[in-house]
């Protein structure tokens, strides 16, 4: 089986032919930190967690790289409100940014260039745009000239018709030193009370596109595998990181471009700028929150590049197919020792027909929703072994396969970032061990025999206390589970 990726370039699906067979060098446009990070966020960077997981479970040795952009137009309106610096803004919502991902089980990148430490690499390849003329200075700031290069708009598919330079409020569309209104900023002059670096042009500050441009070149080098963002930095950011960077080097920015769709809201896409969005921190916050893996588990149920509806029903769906799962992944954890697991950490051999469906659905374009289907059969079938094995004391299934079945599981599920684990008040560590148990079961039974059925109640309420449920079985079997 090869692996097949929707290649936003080509608008096709291309099999995935790395520059340097088994490495993956792979780039993700971060966040602006001047707010908490909200649900869109969290959609995009469970989808590029997911994607790397996947990458390096099938074998490539993957190197990550996320930026941060800290120097922009909203960071510094935020510290004026808050009668902050720029500093001590982007400084607070990197923090929090990190905060965030690790409730979502998100790996952190292998490197975090930010903007304002990349200034010696953002002049100097805009510098090299001024020398092969695709730059143009104009009292202190610097443009690209959109004309010079004819194959602009390749990415996005757009004609100069029908584009309109900048995005967000991040350029100055009217900007008079402008040769052309197509024209986007490298480049601009300090403002009056603002932060600023020293250039040959004068003193400013990067402007948005050229940044990423530069933190790619610094730390993956002038051509890559992967460059990942949301849908919406098609037109312009991608499509002028490619402006950029490929008239300098002469070489594709990157071979393949994958987008992730939105997260809506009442057919709106979740945004600041419309006020219609939610926090992660928010919603994990909330009354009756769902679970992190939960949120994970929603955005994981829909293919990457389709957009999704965030509503409180939507949620709810999610966290009731996450307890399903939950249930299958902690299966070894309460019936593993009773099975006669003499190991339950020790890795079983996985089930390779569900490993093989599993694999052929992420090697379609990450198809994560068949993906997890795969799950879901094996955490129902041992959710249905666990309920035989609690009422009636055995299961259908061999011990041995419900291992395999086990250990796939927890396995597969972890190449999508969903895991669990025992609540710590049920744990062994906090709780009664095993041997202690059976030792208690062993006393109830012996003052059941005596009949002295009230020492037999109090042992059940005992264990009853600590989350450990006694069933009766015919002949005198007493069968005891985690609850």
């Amino acid at each position: 089986m090869s692996l097949v990726i929707h290649n936003t370039l080509t608008r096709s699906k291309e099999p995935f032919e790395p520059l340097t067979p088994g490495k993956v060098l792979m780039y993700c446009c971060g966040v602006t930190v001047y707010d908490y990070c909200h649900l869109g966020h969290a959609r995009s960077y469970i989808v590029w967690d997911t994607i790397r997981r996947y990458l390096t479970w099938r074998g490539y040795d993957v190197r990550y790289v996320q930026n941060f952009t800290d120097i922009d137009d909203k960071i510094l309106n935020r510290a004026k409100k808050e009668g902050s610096s720029m500093a001590a803004v982007a400084e607070k919502y990197t923090q929090t940014y990190f905060e965030d991902m690790q409730r979502l089980n998100i790996l952190e990148a292998d490197a975090y260039p930010r903007a304002t430490r990349t200034i010696d690499g953002i002049q100097t390849l805009i510098q090299q745009l001024q020398e092969k003329g695709f730059a143009y200075p104009a009292d202190g700031d610097v443009y690209y000239a959109v004309r010079c290069n004819c194959g602009y708009g390749k990415l996005s598919g757009r004609t100069l018709d029908d584009m309109k330079a900048g995005a967000s409020g991040r350029v100055d569309d009217g900007a008079p030193k402008k040769k052309d209104p197509f024209d986007f900023a490298l480049w601009k002059a300090a403002r009056p009370g603002e932060p600023f670096w020293e250039s040959p042009w004068g003193n400013g500050r990067p402007g948005w596109h050229i940044e990423c441009s530069a933190m790619v070149r610094e730390h993956l080098g002038e051509s890559i595998d992967l460059h990942v963002g949301g849908s919406d930095l098609v037109f312009p950011h991608h499509e002028n990181e490619i402006a950029q960077s490929e008239v300098v080097t002469g070489q594709p920015l990157a071979r393949y471009w994958m987008h992730n769709g939105m997260v809506n809201v009442g057919g709106e896409k979740m945004s600041k700028s419309l006020g219609n969005f939610t926090t992660i921190r928010g919603l994990l916050d909330s009354p009756n929150a769902p679970e992190p893996m939960a949120v994970r588990l929603f955005v994981l149920q829909a293919h990457y590049r389709k957009p999704i509806d965030f509503t409180d029903d939507a949620m709810i769906a999610a966290q009731n197919s996450w307890n399903t799962l939950k249930e299958g992944l902690l299966f070894g954890y309460e019936y593993g020792s009773q099975l006669g697991w003499d190991d339950r950490t020790q890795a079983a051999p996985q089930l390779t027909s569900f490993t093989e469906q599993f694999q052929t659905a992420m090697d379609d374009d990450f198809n994560t929703p068949v993906a997890l289907a795969v799950l879901f059969d094996l955490a129902k079938q041992l959710q249905r072994e666990g309920n035989l094995f609690v009422h009636q004391g055995k299961t259908e299934t061999e011990a041995e396969t419900l291992h395999q079945q086990w250990q796939t599981l927890v396995s597969l599920a972890q190449v999508l970032g969903l895991e669990a684990a025992p609540a710590e008040n049920t744990s062994e560590a906090d709780g009664p061990s095993d041997a202690e148990i059976d030792a208690l079961v062993e006393q109830r039974s012996q003052a059941k025999q005596a009949k002295n059925f009230a020492e037999a109640d109090h042992i059940r309420s005992k264990l009853q206390a600590q989350g450990i449920t006694l069933i009766d079985q015919p002949g005198g079997i007493t069968r005891w589970h985690r609850s």
